[in-house]
């Protein structure tokens, strides 16, 4: 049996057990308390039902039914969009910050002068000075 294809099965809520079943053979069931345990469960019960030891035996979680499920996937692809949005804006931010930092160190203050000047240590101030020059060097 190791050769054929896994047998697809469905987790579904109930209460705090996950319900298991296997559509392709009824009467299958069992249940786990976690979703990581689906698949040992799920072949124990197949290697019962088909009397076969389990390791020859391959599931597949073919389907996840939670009530809110859709609305948890729709969050959570909110929430992934506005990070991207986070980190175009975070992008830009810096992009900006390194550009007052060209303007005030073209204009021949000192590093530490475009901190003071910028509210910024000039730590930072030579981190984006050194930024800038792998980035952009300029020619003298």
């Amino acid at each position: 049996m190791s050769g054929t294809a896994p047998y697809r099965i469905v987790c579904e809520r109930s209460g705090k057990w996950w319900a298991v079943s296997v559509p392709d053979l009824p009467g299958v069931y069992t249940q786990a308390r976690r979703l990581d345990q689906v698949s040992a469960m799920a072949r124990e019960a197949l290697a019962l039902f088909l009397n076969v030891d389990s390791s020859q035996i391959q599931v597949e979680i073919d389907d996840i039914v939670i009530s809110q499920l859709d609305e948890a996937k729709t969050e959570l692809a909110t929430a992934q969009e506005e990070e991207a949005d986070a980190r175009a804006v975070h992008k830009r931010a810096q992009k900006r910050k390194q550009h007052a930092v060209e303007i005030l160190l073209d204009e021949g203050l000192s590093q530490r002068d475009a901190g003071k000047v910028l509210g910024l240590s000039h730590q930072r101030i030579s981190q984006m000075a050194h930024f800038q020059s792998r980035a952009h060097p300029r020619h003298v």
